[in-house]
């Protein structure tokens, strides 16, 4: 900053305004879900027939709490938008 520089310029906001999300857009999830938990109801509702959006990708593990999180990292560096852990 200047001497004499204008600083009433308006905050940047570091979040994306609605208005420039394209139409149509959809997140892309991984789920990592335990096996005998989060993944065991993923299975049954299945079962039920009931649908969840095809970008929700579920990646079943024995265990979440043995989920390095060295793994959710390489998810958002790979393009992933949003990861779900449920154990």
């Amino acid at each position: 900053m200047t001497i004499g520089e204008d600083v009433s310029k308006e905050p940047v906001n570091p979040e994306i305004r609605p208005e420039q999300i394209p139409a149509g857009w959809q997140a892309n999830i991984i789920a990592f879900a335990c096996h005998y938990c989060a993944f065991a109801a993923a299975d049954l509702a299945g079962v039920m027939r009931l649908s969840y959006q095809p970008n929700v990708k579920i990646v079943r593990l024995p265990c979440t709490g043995k989920l390095d999180q060295i793994y959710v990292l390489h998810a958002f560096e790979r393009g992933i938008d949003g990861v779900f852990v449920a154990g």
